[in-house]
């Protein structure tokens, strides 16, 4: 059954103006059809890439922040504790070390512990 009305329409795609022969029609051509929904898969992969971003770093995020809040609950901390939980470089932990700031406690030839309380002391503004 063929329709014998006419509607100036206007393509949602490329925007020119077209005669439509039903009242649903949204594109001028096949052609601009293929475009939108090309168009329209790319955007949803693309969203979705960004919401599988957002989630990886919001996981990595709380992950990191429970991590923090283990070391806060140990009694000793190594090197790689101290400079998690200070934000500051190895380097930077081995200089306290070194000057005598940081009180250590060695253990086998390698393994440096630091006590909770010593780590405190030095950043208490008594």
């Amino acid at each position: 059954m063929s329709s014998n009305i006419e509607i100036i329409r206007i393509c949602e795609f490329c925007h020119r103006e077209f005669v439509a022969k039903t009242t649903v029609t949204k594109y001028c051509s096949h052609r601009c059809n293929s475009r939108a929904y090309k168009a329209k898969v790319k955007d949803n992969k693309i969203q979705k890439s960004n919401a599988e971003t957002i989630k990886i770093k919001t996981q990595a995020f709380e992950n990191k922040v429970q991590e923090i809040e283990l070391i806060k609950t140990k009694d000793f901390l190594t090197v790689k504790d101290i400079t998690k939980l200070i934000n500051c470089s190895r380097q930077s932990v081995y200089k306290m070390i070194k000057s005598g700031r940081l009180r250590t406690i060695n253990i086998e030839m390698n393994k440096i512990i630091v006590e909770r309380s010593d780590l405190d002391k030095l950043f208490s503004y008594e």
